[in-house]
């Protein structure tokens, strides 16, 4: 029976397909795939280069459209909202981090996370606030004026990071995030999230191969063959 206090799934992928065409070969990435993901959860996806770990990730956070199933956020049909509703529930909801930051490189690092809160209608103070607090949570409280060609990768990612909350998102979805880093960096990046995870609620669905990232979350997944499943040993 089900418990009527029960918190809703944050996110419910039903039956995801993607195709693609290549060479004039049809090549079926996701056949049917599901997933669940509880609010605050950590998930990480493992897989093989060239699985489908990007495509995933990127149907999973609106980017892109499947050729078939659906995606609930919060009991929200997401690709039943018009384009614009698309974009704005996108820009509120989810966060990215990506393995290269795709900072814009001739605004600082606090003028890069104040954008997606511009855009989704902050005002320019409550950006620079909200983009101020975040910069101090992840260490750059003193690199808030430098633009990214003078920043360290790890810094950037912190950046990135910041960036991927200024709007209080419910799920940060990140593609390979510490694939360009050395392992003392790598390491710093996944006590940050934990500490983000921990500190503000927001659940993070991760692809890596880096298997000690990983092995830190809360469950673990390999997608193979077109679809997601359990990995021995996760938490």
């Amino acid at each position: 029976m089900e418990n009527e206090n029960r918190q809703a799934p944050l996110l419910e992928a039903s039956g995801l397909t993607r195709m693609f065409s290549h060479g004039g070969r049809e090549i079926n990435v996701l056949r049917g795939l599901d997933l669940v993901m509880e609010p605050r959860e950590m998930t990480a996806i493992l897989g093989k280069s060239g699985v489908g770990k990007s495509t995933l990730l990127h149907i999973l956070g609106t980017i892109d459209k499947p050729d078939g199933g659906t995606i609930r956020f919060d009991g929200i049909d997401v690709f039943k909202l018009d384009e614009p509703g698309l974009a704005a529930f996108r820009n509120k909801r989810i966060g990215f981090i990506f393995q290269f930051h795709h900072l814009l490189p001739e605004f600082s690092a606090l003028e890069n996370v104040m954008i997606p809160a511009i855009i989704g209608g902050l005002s320019r103070r409550e950006a620079d606030e909200r983009a101020t607090d975040l910069l101090t949570t992840v260490g750059l409280e003193h690199r808030m004026t430098h633009r990214p060609s003078e920043l360290s990768g790890g810094e950037q990612q912190r950046v990135a990071l910041a960036r991927a909350l200024v709007m209080r998102p419910m799920l940060i979805i990140a593609d390979e995030p510490t694939g360009n880093l050395d392992d003392a960096t790598s390491e710093e990046v996944h006590n940050l999230f934990l500490e983000v995870n921990e500190r503000f609620g927001v659940a993070f669905l991760v692809a890596t191969h880096n298997m000690k990232l990983a092995g830190r979350m809360h469950r673990i997944l390999k997608l193979e063959d077109g679809k997601v499943h359990p990995v021995g040993g996760d938490a």
